[in-house]
C-alpha cells in the first residue's frame, strides 16, 4: 500500500501547501495482546501447487515471492524484474492468455529517474554547502534562486508569522519540529518568497538525495514544475544564520543564499513492468467484457543500514502500531519501559546474536495480494464447461504502486483491453494479517481497531455502485465465507484516505466500480519485519476464496454492474 507521506515533500511542493495541517498521530495505549509466537519457519520448501485455493500453495508462493533474493521488489530494480518474471512464468504455466504488449505478459512503463547533478551548488554567504551532507533537494526540473535567508520559525510554533516584507524576495527557512510537537497551520503566503527551505533531521537527506522516479507520459496532465523541495540540516541552517536557530526570533535575517539546481533525467536501469493476463470467458458475446482482479507487484526495496529485526518489531508494535504510518510517534517513558521488558523477555526465550535485516520483503504488502491473485487465477483456469465464467477475467499485477500508483495509472490510461469493457475491478493489497495483535484500522476519530477472527476491511464497494457493494455482502453471507466486514476506513473524510492509496482508485477514476479488500495495517507495514513467517495463510486462503466467488458472480450477471453514483474527474485530486 502506498504510504501516505506527511513530510517535507508535501509541505514544500508548493507554497500553498504550507497551510495544510498534518493529521495528528494516534498515541497507542499499553499493549493488550502479547506478541504471538510464530510457528512458521524463516524458510519454506516449495511444493507443487494445486488447482484449489489452499494454504500450502500460498505458503509456497509467498515464501518465494517475499524471499531475500527478490531484493525488496522496488520498481525499476533487478529485484522487481525477478518478481515480475516469476509472476509471468506462473501465469504461463497456469495457461492464461498474454495480455501485455507484443504478445507478452508484460506492459512496460516509460519509467525514468530525476537526480541532482553533481554540478549543482548551494551557497551561504559565498560558502559552499555540500550536497548529501548539508542539503538535498528534489525538483521536476532545473531551477535557481537567490536572496537573504530569513528564519520563519518551527512548524510547531503558533506564533511563527512573517510579514509580507520579510518574505518577498527572500529564502525562508522553516524548521521541522523534532520534539513531537504537532505541526500547526501557518498563516503566511510564500508565493513572493525566492524559495522555501525546510530544516529537517539528517535522515531526511537520504530520502531527498536519492533519485526520484516518474513515468514519462506525455498524455498525462502535468502539475507543472513547481518549486524545488529543499532540505537542510541544523548545522547548515547555523551556517546560514551564523549560529543555532533555536534562539532566533522569527524574521531574523541571515546570509545571502543562492542555489543553482541542475536536474538530470535518465531511464531506469531495469524495466518497470505490469504483468497482464486473461482467462477468456465462455459466452461468445460477454467474453468481450472483463472482471479485473489485481494486486501490486512491487515493494520498497532495501536499505544500506541494517537494523535488529526483533527489537524493531517489538518497538514498532508498542510505539508505532501502524508501522510507517506512525513514523512520527515517539516512545513515552511508559512505552519505552514496556519495550525494554518485552525485548528482555524475547531475548531470554531466543538467545543468540542479533538478527540484522536490511531487506523490506513486503510479505504482506503486497506479496499477500500478489500470490492470492495467482491462486485465484490457477483455480479459475481449472474450471471446465459451464463452470467457466461468462465474462473474461482480467488479471493485472501492477508495478510502482509504492511510488504513487504508477502502474495502475499507466494501465488505465493505456489499457491493453478497451477500458469501457472492464465492468469491475477487485483489488487486494495486504490480505495476510488482521488478527487481534494488529491495530488493523483506526476510526475517523482516531480510535484503534484491532483485528480478530474473520476480520476483513472493505473500501469503496459502494462509492460508484450500490449493486456491487450489495453483491459483495450477499456472496459473503449466502456462500458462507463468514467474514466480518469492517467499513471504518471507508468513511468520508477519514484522514488515512485509504480509498486513494491503492491501485483500485485508478480504475474508479474512470467510473469502473471497485472493491478494495485488505486485512488492514499493522506495525510491520513498510518495515524490514514484514516477513512470510508472520502471515496468516488461512486468512489469505479465505480472502482468495471470497474474491474468486465475487468475481464469478459479477462475471455471470446478465447485465453490467450498475453505476449509480457520480463518476469522478479522471485527472482530479482524490479525497474520500
Amino acid at each position: 500500500m502506498k504510504r501516505n507521506l506527511v513530510i517535507a515533500a508535501a509541505l514544500l511542493a508548493a507554497p500553498g501547501l504550507l497551510a495544510a495541517q498534518a493529521p495528528e498521530a494516534v498515541a497507542p495505549g499499553p499493549t493488550i495482546v502479547p506478541q504471538p509466537e510464530t510457528k512458521l519457519p524463516l524458510k519454506h520448501t516449495p511444493e507443487p501447487t494445486k488447482a484449489s485455493i489452499n494454504v500450502q500453495d500460498l505458503m509456497t508462493r509467498l515464501y518465494i515471492y517475499a524471499d531475500d533474493s527478490m531484493m525488496g521488489r522496488e520498481a525499476g530494480t533487478l529485484g522487481n524484474v525477478k518478481a515480475t518474471t516469476y509472476i509471468a512464468n506462473q501465469v504461463k504455466q497456469i495457461g492464461l492468455k498474454p495480455a501485455g504488449e507484443n504478445g507478452t505478459y508484460f506492459q512496460t512503463l516509460p519509467f525514468k529517474t530525476r537526480s541532482v547533478d553533481p554540478a549543482s551548488s548551494f551557497t551561504a554567504g559565498g560558502q559552499a554547502l555540500q550536497f548529501g551532507t548539508d542539503w538535498a533537494a528534489r525538483s521536476n526540473e532545473s531551477a535557481s534562486f537567490s536572496g537573504s535567508a530569513v528564519w520563519g520559525g518551527f512548524l510547531g510554533d503558533s506564533g511563527a508569522t512573517l510579514t509580507p516584507e520579510q518574505i518577498k524576495g527572500n529564502v525562508v527557512v522553516i524548521g521541522l519540529p523534532t520534539d513531537g510537537r504537532r505541526m500547526r497551520r501557518m498563516s503566511n503566503n510564500f508565493e513572493d518568497a525566492a524559495a522555501v527551505v525546510l530544516m529537517a533531521p539528517e535522515r531526511y537527506l537520504g530520502f531527498y538525495s536519492r533519485p526520484s522516479s516518474f513515468v514519462d507520459d506525455p498524455d498525462r496532465p502535468s502539475r507543472g514544475p513547481g518549486r524545488p523541495s529543499v532540505v537542510i540540516t541544523a548545522d547548515a541552517a547555523a551556517t546560514l544564520f551564523g549560529g543555532p536557530v533555536e534562539s532566533l526570533a522569527v524574521g531574523t535575517v541571515g546570509k545571502p543564499t543562492a542555489m543553482d539546481l541542475k536536474i538530470s533525467v535518465a531511464p531506469v536501469e531495469f524495466p518497470a513492468r505490469n504483468v497482464v493476463a486473461i482467462l477468456p470467458g465462455r459466452d461468445p458475446v460477454l467474453k468481450n467484457e472483463y472482471v479485473a482482479i489485481g494486486a501490486h507487484n512491487d515493494h520498497i526495496g532495501m536499505t544500506d543500514r541494517p537494523v535488529d529485526h526483533d527489537s524493531l518489531r517489538i518497538f514498532n508494535h508498542i510505539v508505532r502500531p501502524g508501522g510507517a504510518d506512525d513514523a512520527r510517534n515517539q516512545a513515552t517513558e511508559e512505552q519505552q519501559a514496556e519495550v525494554n521488558a518485552e525485548l528482555a523477555n524475547w531475548r531470554q526465550k531466543h538467545p543468540g546474536a542479533a538478527r540484522l535485516d536490511s531487506i523490506s520483503n513486503g510479505a504482506d504488502d503486497d506479496g499477500s495480494g500478489t500470490v492470492t491473485v495467482l491462486e485465484i487465477a490457477q483455480y479459475l483456469a481449472s474450471l471446465k464447461g459451464n463452470a467457466v465464467p461468462k465474462r473474461s477475467i482480467l488479471f493485472v499485477w501492477h508495478v510502482g504502486e509504492e511510488k504513487g500508483l504508477l502502474g495502475s495509472a499507466w494501465f488505465t490510461d493505456h489499457p491493453t483491453v478497451p477500458r469501457d469493457s472492464i465492468v469491475a475491478q477487485l483489488n487486494m493489497d495486504m490480505v495476510g494479517r488482521g488478527d487481534a495483535w494488529d491495530v488493523a484500522a483506526v476510526t475517523k476519530a482516531g480510535a484503534p481497531i484491532h483485528g480478530g477472527p474473520n476480520y476483513l476491511q472493505l473500501v469503496g464497494s459502494r462509492r460508484l455502485s450500490t449493486e456491487l457493494g450489495d453483491l459483495v455482502e450477499q456472496v459473503n453471507k449466502e456462500d458462507h465465507h463468514g467474514f466480518v466486514f469492517d467499513y471504518s476506513m471507508d468513511a468520508d473524510g477519514h484522514p488515512s484516505n485509504i480509498y486513494c492509496r491503492s491501485d483500485h482508485y485508478e480504475y474508479a477514476r474512470y467510473g469502473i466500480p471497485i472493491t478494495f479488500f485488505t486485512t488492514g495495517l499493522h506495525s510491520d507495514y513498510h518495515q524490514v519485519t514484514d516477513e512470510p513467517q508472520y502471515i496468516d495463510y488461512d486468512r489469505m486462503a479465505q480472502v482468495g476464496s471470497l474474491v474468486a466467488d465475487i468475481a464469478m458472480h459479477v462475471a455471470d450477471l446478465d447485465h453490467r454492474i450498475v453505476v449509480d453514483h457520480p463518476k469522478p474527474d479522471p485527472h482530479g485530486r482524490c479525497q474520500q
